[in-house]
């Protein structure tokens, strides 16, 4: 009979890909809203988004970006960000990349630590998708103060982080 040597050491691994919630991720380009892709005119962009159909981004998660050169003044993203709110279950300023860093930091700020202490933990490292980078500098920071040890990796193959 084969034994699972990793299953009865009691490490627990975490994959932080598993953790990204659930739900449709949406970009929306300030650009697409541009006067010749230069300028943004509050009246033809208030205009703009009057027309657009914002129930599309219901219980979704957006980034608002700008692919352009042309400058965005502060109030746009206000603008934008109110005609999502009744839809959007997240917004933020950025790219895809920030955005699953945004959802990965909502997710790690809710884990309830102690369910972690004195354990040895596992990140997984190169996972189905790549991660931020900031989100294994978030979770480090919330588990480190309970767990007897935190490592980097896979259980073959581990790269110690931290050990009381």
């Amino acid at each position: 009979m084969i034994e699972n040597k990793v299953e009865k050491s009691g490490l627990i691994t975490i994959d932080l890909v598993d953790l990204i919630p659930k739900g449709e991720q949406f970009v929306i380009d300030l650009k697409d809203f541009m006067f010749q892709g230069l300028i943004l005119r509050e009246k033809d962009f208030r205009a703009q988004l009057k027309a657009t159909d914002w129930s599309v981004y219901q219980d979704g998660f957006v980034a608002i970006t700008n692919s352009s050169e042309g400058l965005i003044p502060l109030w746009a993203y206000m603008l934008i960000s109110s005609a999502l709110e009744p839809y959007a279950s997240l917004v933020i300023r950025g790219n895809k990349a920030h955005l699953k860093g945004a959802l990965l930091r909502r997710v790690i700020e809710d884990i309830d630590a102690s369910e972690y202490e004195g354990k040895m933990v596992i990140i997984k490292g190169c996972g189905k998708e790549s991660i931020p980078e900031s989100s294994y500098i978030i979770i480090t920071k919330k588990l480190q103060p309970v767990v007897k040890s935190l490592m980097f990796g896979e259980a073959c193959s581990t790269v110690p982080i931290f050990k009381k």
